[in-house]
């Protein structure tokens, strides 16, 4: 059986900057960690070759198979027993799942000329949808995501939770000037836009490829743009004006897998 330290203050000062990791992307980004809300995103975790830097159990915890399991497989991994009270200031969970993980924020390995099936990002501000584009970019085989310096915070408690482990399967590239991202990639970028001249079922997504995805509500800037080399539109034969951009994302991303095939 595993030793566990125990937290029962809140004025623990270890506890104290696990709160700011939560609440702060500042504070994520200045210590270069996050902290990982369940067994799922600490397997994906685990599956991609790292180890978590400490490892944090509810009460409950050790009731759990698969968090047991997960306590084995990190021997060596400091780990700490917080009170059922704390453990749920630390988490956004209505019904905490009993384990938490703190990790270092892996670097971003690949760079815009070396990708070969990326996305560009410009101010994906929702949380759920940044996730969720991460999650689908992740299932699709894209190696890279760069990310406008306008975008929600991709290491934020919502979007991992919306990405389930899909940051994992990518290189995450944050607070990136996309204009020159797009001037450095040598493959093709195509857009989603209400000005494109093709069907996406007809544009060709092989080879070495990037889609430019745009805010929620404005799209894409004009000087993005005016830097990628089609644009086209996703056919919607339907009442429905538009898509949300995880939506879009995940029908050009598996438009690619399929042509791909």
């Amino acid at each position: 059986m595993n030793e566990f330290k125990r937290i029962t203050s809140r004025d623990n000062p270890f506890y104290k900057s696990l709160l700011k990791l939560t609440s702060s992307a500042r504070e994520r980004r200045e210590a270069g960690q996050t902290l990982l809300d369940g067994a799922h995103l600490l397997r994906a975790y685990l599956d991609g070759g790292s180890k978590p830097k400490h490892l944090l159990i509810n009460e409950q915890a050790l009731q759990n198979d698969e968090i047991v399991s997960l306590l084995d497989a990190c021997a060596g991994v400091p780990q700490t027993q917080l009170d059922d009270a704390l453990f749920a200031q630390l988490s956004e969970l209505k019904t905490p799942n009993g384990l938490l993980a703190l990790i270092d924020i892996p670097a971003a390995k690949v760079v815009a000329a070396h990708s070969q099936f990326a996305l560009l990002l410009e101010d994906i501000q929702d949380p759920g949808n940044l996730g969720s584009i991460l999650r689908s970019a992740g299932a699709a085989g894209c190696d890279a995501v760069f990310l406008s310096p306008g975008c929600a915070d991709a290491w934020s408690p919502k979007v991992l939770r919306a990405g389930m482990g899909g940051h994992f399967a990518l290189s995450v590239n944050e607070g990136i000037d996309l204009v020159h991202v797009a001037k450095e990639f040598t493959g093709k970028i195509l857009a989603a836009s209400l000005q494109g001249d093709s069907g996406l079922y007809d544009c060709n997504l092989r080879g070495k490829l990037a889609f430019a995805i745009g805010n929620e509500g404005a799209g894409l800037s004009q000087e993005l743009l005016d830097a990628v080399q089609q644009r086209f539109l996703i056919p919607m034969p339907g009442r429905v004006e538009s898509l949300n951009a995880a939506a879009a994302t995940a029908i050009c991303l598996f438009e690619a897998v399929r042509q791909r095939r």
